[in-house]
C-alpha cells in the first residue's frame, strides 16, 4: 500500500453562507508551480483556479494582456463528451459568458503600470447539480490572485442574489431555489465597492434592484475578508515587476502645449460626427510629430499615449465644467431615433433601429420544435426555444479586417439582449414556435447591444409574436473627479464616452420595470445614492426610447406574415400516439408529404401533444383534420369519403378514415349481383361509403356502397348463405377489417 506520509497539508479558510453552507478555500496542495492556486469547494462542487503572470514585458508593450478562461470538465459530472473526438474542445457560449464575468470584475483592479502577460484558468473539477458554479468562479479566481505574488491589491468576490416569488432576497441559492425567481443577479465587488453587475429580472423596480445590491454586497464583504485572511496565512509577498517606459517630461510638455487647444477643439466641434472628431484630433497630433526634427529621439508610441490622455482629460472636463458632451448633447439627452418594421419582405419579422450613429438590422425567424437548440454541457443537457445572435461586422465601425468567427464580445452582447427579451415572450405552453432573433450591427458608435434590444423587440412584434410588452434599452455612463467630487451621469453614451468614462451601465426594460442589466464600474467609491440617480435617469431615457418605438409599432401584429409558418397545437389521447405515427412512422410521414406540413408529437404529463406547422393555411387545416380523423371514433350510419387500398376476390378494403380501413364486401357494392371484382375498382379510387357495422369483438368495420344507392323497384332481398372453404371466410363473416390487417 502506498504511503500517505508525503501528502501536503493545505492551508484552508472557510466562509459561511447565510443559510449555513460552508465554502472552503484551500491552497498548497494542487498546482503548486502556478503563481497562485486555489481549490474552492461548496458541497460537491469543486473549482480549481490558477493564476500565472510572466516576469518580463515584451518590448514597447503598451497594453495589459490578461486572459481569463473558465472550463467545465465533463468528468466533473460523470459524463463523457459527445462528438467524434470525445474530449473537451473550445469553450462553449456558457463557459465564455462565465469567463467574461470574471474578466470584467478583475481587469480594472490590476495596477495601471502592470502590463505583464497574465493568465487565469478556472476549471470545474467536480459538479454538484444543485450548486451553480458560475457564481463561485470569480471568488476562486480572486483567491488564486490573493495567495500569489502577482500585484493585485484588493480581492473581489462574485455572488449571485435572487429575489424569489415571495419577495425575499437569497444569496448564492441552489438551483431548486432559483425556480420562479423574479430577479437573478451576479454581482462582483471589493470589500468597499461594487465593480460589476449582470443579470435579468421580471420587470422589477429600480428600488428592488438597488436593495438586491445592498444585500449581496454584505455577503461579498465577508468573502473578501476571508481571502485577506488566507493571504495572511500564506504570507503573501507582492513581487517587483517590470514597468512600461515612461517619459514624464515629455508628458508634461505635451499637456502644457496641447491641452487647451484640444479642449477648445471639443468645445467648438460639438455636433461633429465620430469620424470628424477623430480626424480633427489626429491632425493636431500629426502636426506635433511633423514639427520634430528628422534626427529626433522622441518615442512616438509615448507621444500617442500621452495625446490619448490629453484627449480623455479634455473631453471629461468639458462635461464636468460646462455640461457639454462630445456631440453637443446635455447629460440627459438621447440621440435622434428612427425605426422601421417589415423592412425585409421575405423574413418572418424584421426591424431597423437607428439611434445616432448606431444601427441594428434585426430579423425574427419562426421555426418548429425540430429547430430547437440543443444545450449539451458538462452540467446540463436541455433545449432552448429562443435564440438571439448578435453580429458585429467590421464595416460597422468603418474598418476592414478579417472575420474570424464569433468573438467573446459578440457572445456577451447577444446574451444581454437575449436576457432582456426572453422576459416578455409568451409562456412555453402558449408558444409553439422556436424563435431565432438575429441582430446585425450596421453602424456602431456606442450601445449597439441596446440597439439590438430595441430592434429585437420591434421585430418580434412585426413577426406577430404575442410578447407581453415592448422592451427598450439604454447605456448609461458616468464621468467623475475624485478631487473635486464632481460627477456627471450620461444618458445614451457614445463609444468615445464609454472609453473615457468611469461607468458603463446598460439597462433594459418595459414601461413596467427592468428586464436585464449589465454594469461595469472602473472607479472606486460609487455610492448607492449615485447608483440610484443613474437608475432613475436610465428609466427616464428608457421610457423616452419606448415612446419613439411606439410611433413605429405599438403592439404585436394580430397575425403572422403570409409566408410564416402557421401552427395548431392540441392534445390527443396518449394511446392514440402510435396510431398517428404509424408503423415505422409511415402514417405521419404520409400526412406531412400530402399536406406540406411539419408535425411534432410529444408526450407531456401523460397525454399526447400534437403541434402542426405549415406556411399554407389549407395544408395546416387538412393535416389537422386528418389527425382528428385518426383519433376520432367512427360512427355507424355516417357516410365517409374513402380510398380503395386493396382489392380481393370477395370485395375491397377501403380507408374511410385516416388509419382506419373497413371491408366493402362484394355484396355491398351494388343492388345488382356482382360475380367478380375484376374491373370494379382500382386501387386509389375515391368513393363514398357508409359505415354499417362495427364488430364488437374484433373492432373490424363493415362498409356499404349500395346503402347510398336507390334500391331498384321490385328488388327482393336474397337470403345470405354462409360460405365455407375459403381462407377469407372468417373475414367475410366478420364483414370488416382494420388498420393492422395483413394482406
Amino acid at each position: 500500500m502506498q504511503s500517505h506520509s508525503h501528502i501536503p497539508t493545505p492551508i484552508v479558510e472557510e466562509i459561511s453562507l447565510p443559510d449555513g453552507r460552508i465554502i472552503t478555500l484551500e491552497t498548497g496542495k494542487l498546482a503548486k508551480q502556478a503563481d497562485g492556486a486555489i481549490v474552492l469547494r461548496l458541497g460537491k462542487t469543486m473549482l480549481l483556479a490558477t493564476a500565472v503572470a510572466n516576469k518580463d514585458l515584451r518590448e514597447d508593450q503598451d497594453f495589459f494582456p490578461l486572459s481569463v478562461d473558465y472550463q467545465e470538465k465533463f468528468a466533473s459530472a460523470g459524463r463523457i463528451p459527445g462528438g467524434f473526438l470525445k474530449r473537451e474542445g473550445r469553450l462553449s457560449e456558457q463557459e465564455i459568458l462565465i469567463s467574461r464575468l470574471v474578466d470584467r470584475a478583475l481587469r480594472p483592479l490590476f495596477p495601471d503600470d502592470f502590463l505583464c502577460e497574465t493568465q487565469i484558468l478556472i476549471t470545474l473539477i467536480s459538479s454538484d447539480k444543485d450548486t451553480p458554479a458560475d457564481a463561485l468562479a470569480g471568488l476562486a479566481a480572486s483567491a488564486a490572485l490573493a495567495v500569489s505574488n502577482i500585484p493585485f491589491p484588493d480581492p473581489i468576490s462574485e455572488v449571485r442574489v435572487i429575489q424569489d416569488a415571495k419577495g425575499d432576497y437569497l444569496v448564492n441559492p441552489n438551483l431548486s431555489q432559483m425556480e420562479g425567481a423574479r430577479l437573478d443577479l451576479i454581482v462582483a465587488a471589493t470589500e468597499e465597492n461594487i465593480m460589476m453587475v449582470e443579470g435579468e429580472s421580471k420587470e422589477v423596480s429600480e428600488t428592488e434592484l438597488l436593495e438586491a445590491l445592498k444585500v449581496v454586497h454584505q455577503a461579498i464583504q465577508v468573502q473578501c475578508r476571508a481571502q485577506k485572511a488566507l493571504a495572511q496565512k500564506v504570507g503573501k509577498q507582492t513581487r517587483e515587476y517590470a514597468k512600461p517606459n515612461e517619459d514624464l517630461d515629455l508628458r508634461q510638455q505635451l499637456f502644457d502645449a496641447y491641452y487647451d487647444s484640444i479642449y477648445q477643439m471639443h468645445k467648438e466641434g460639438i455636433n461633429r460626427k465620430k469620424d470628424e472628431r477623430s480626424s480633427t484630433f489626429k491632425a493636431i497630433k500629426e502636426s506635433y510629430i511633423a514639427s520634430l526634427p528628422e534626427d529626433h529621439s522622441v518615442n512616438l508610441k509615448l507621444v500617442s499615449k500621452y495625446f490619448g490622455e490629453i484627449n480623455k482629460k479634455a473631453a471629461r472636463n468639458l462635461v464636468l465644467n460646462e455640461g457639454l458632451r462630445l456631440d453637443g448633447r446635455n447629460t440627459r439627452q438621447i440621440r435622434p431615433i428612427w425605426s422601421e418594421v417589415d423592412y425585409l419582405p421575405a423574413a418572418h419579422g424584421s426591424a431597423v433601429f437607428t439611434r445616432g450613429e448606431t444601427q441594428s438590422l434585426t430579423t425574427v425567424t419562426l421555426g418548429t420544435k425540430l429547430d430547437e437548440q440543443l444545450l449539451d454541457s458538462a452540467t446540463q443537457t436541455s433545449t432552448s426555444k429562443f435564440m438571439l445572435h448578435y453580429n458585429f461586422p467590421p464595416f460597422s465601425t468603418g474598418e476592414a479586417k478579417p472575420i474570424r468567427g464569433v468573438g467573446r464580445r459578440e457572445v456577451g452582447h447577444g446574451n444581454l439582449a437575449h436576457r432582456a427579451l426572453k422576459q416578455v415572450l409568451p409562456a412555453e405552453s402558449e408558444n409553439p414556435y422556436t424563435i431565432r432573433v438575429v441582430s446585425d450591427i450596421l453602424e456602431s458608435n456606442g450601445s449597439s447591444s441596446m440597439a439590438t434590444v430595441c430592434a429585437g423587440s420591434l421585430a418580434l412584434m412585426d413577426a406577430g409574436v404575442p410578447v407581453k410588452a415592448a422592451v427598450s434599452g439604454i447605456a448609461m455612463g458616468m464621468i467623475s473627479d475624485p478631487e473635486t467630487k464632481k460627477y456627471a451621469i450620461l444618458s445614451d453614451i457614445l463609444g468615445d464616452e464609454d472609453h473615457l468614462g468611469d461607468m458603463d451601465f446598460k439597462i433594459t426594460g418595459t414601461a413596467q420595470g427592468i428586464t436585464a442589466c449589465q454594469m461595469d464600474i472602473k472607479v472606486d467609491g460609487l455610492s448607492y445614492e449615485v447608483l440610484n440617480e443613474a437608475l432613475l435617469q436610465a428609466k427616464e431615457g428608457r421610457l423616452h426610447i419606448l415612446g419613439e418605438m411606439n410611433k413605429t409599432l405599438e403592439e404585436p401584429r394580430t397575425d403572422l406574415k403570409d409566408h410564416a409558418p402557421r401552427s395548431a397545437k392540441f392534445d390527443v389521447p396518449r394511446d392514440m400516439i402510435g396510431a398517428i405515427i404509424g408503423q415505422g412512422g409511415k402514417v405521419i410521414q404520409e400526412i406531412q408529404r400530402e399536406t406540406a406540413t411539419t408535425i411534432v408529437i410529444e408526450e407531456i404529463d401523460g397525454k399526447g401533444v400534437v403541434s402542426i406547422f405549415s406556411v399554407n393555411k389549407d395544408g395546416l387545416q387538412r393535416a389537422y383534420e386528418t389527425v382528428q380523423e385518426i383519433i376520432s371514433e367512427p360512427e355507424i350510419g355516417k357516410v365517409y369519403q374513402g380510398k380503395v387500398k386493396g382489392i380481393t376476390e370477395f370485395g375491397a378494403f377501403v380507408e374511410f378514415m385516416r388509419g382506419k380501413e373497413g371491408l366493402l364486401h362484394i355484396s355491398e357494392i351494388s343492388w345488382e349481383r356482382i360475380a367478380s371484382m375484376e374491373g370494379i375498382f382500382k386501387e386509389g379510387e375515391i368513393l363514398e361509403v357508409k359505415l354499417i357495422e362495427v364488430d364488437e369483438r374484433t373492432g373490424k368495420f363493415r362498409l356499404s356502397r349500395k346503402a347510398l344507392l336507390e334500391k331498384p323497384e321490385g328488388y327482393v332481398e336474397r337470403p345470405r348463405t354462409p360460405q365455407t372453404g375459403s381462407r377469407d371466410a372468417g373475414r367475410r363473416q366478420g364483414g370488416g377489417g382494420n388498420f393492422n390487417r395483413r394482406r
